[in-house]
């Protein structure tokens, strides 16, 4: 089953999961002390199931918050509702918006000119590293965090890029590496994908 999520599903999820008040929704613009002004930016994925690519488990949102800088800060939840097993699971933001089938989301979100999309090979310094989702025994998670580095807007770490970026749930927790690049250490295998697209 294939969900579409307007302003106003997403206002009820967010505000729903109690997260200290509603996030504004609609990209607008800002006035800083100097005047200039400065677009706040909002993107979504719509969470499918790897395993069944017609299920939609969750939703993720992003909003890029104002600032005259390049790197912004970015608030990041990922809400699911069902079809993931209880317990961690790595939360990342991949290369490639695409996800039919899960793999074509490629590797780790990580541009620049030392990239290496590698799980394994740069972690967990990837660009589009998160913290871990903890899935309940009723299959309900949320995770809320802020990342710097990434962005919604223009720039050598913009989420939107010619080929856009995704987000992949792993089926294991990502334990960051401390070993170095062990085998699975990343999160292993992938649960579910969501290509993620800019709210106008």
């Amino acid at each position: 089953m294939q969900l579409q999520f307007t302003y106003t599903t997403l206002f009820i999820l967010l505000t729903g999961a109690c997260l200290g008040g509603p996030i504004p929704l609609r990209a607008h613009e800002t006035a800083t002390g100097d005047h200039a002004y400065h677009r706040e930016r909002g993107a979504v994925a719509n969470i499918v199931s790897c395993s069944d690519s017609g299920w939609t488990v969750g939703v993720a949102y992003l909003r890029e918050r104002p600032s005259p800088e390049l790197v912004k800060e970015v608030d990041v939840m990922v809400r699911v509702w069902g079809g993931l097993p209880s317990g961690k699971h790595a939360v990342h933001i991949h290369e490639t918006g695409a996800c039919q089938p899960c793999s074509a989301a490629r590797g780790h979100f990580d541009p620049g000119p030392n990239s290496n999309a590698n799980p394994d090979g740069n972690h967990p310094f990837h660009a589009g590293e998160l913290r871990n989702i903890h899935i309940n025994e009723k299959g309900g998670g949320l995770l809320w965090t802020v990342t710097s580095r990434v962005s919604l807007s223009d720039g050598p770490v913009s989420l939107f890029d010619a080929d856009g970026s995704a987000f992949i749930i792993h089926v294991q927790p990502d334990s960051y590496c401390p070993d170095g690049p062990v085998p699975g250490c990343a999160g292993g295998a992938r649960a579910a994908c969501g290509a993620i697209r800019l709210l106008e």
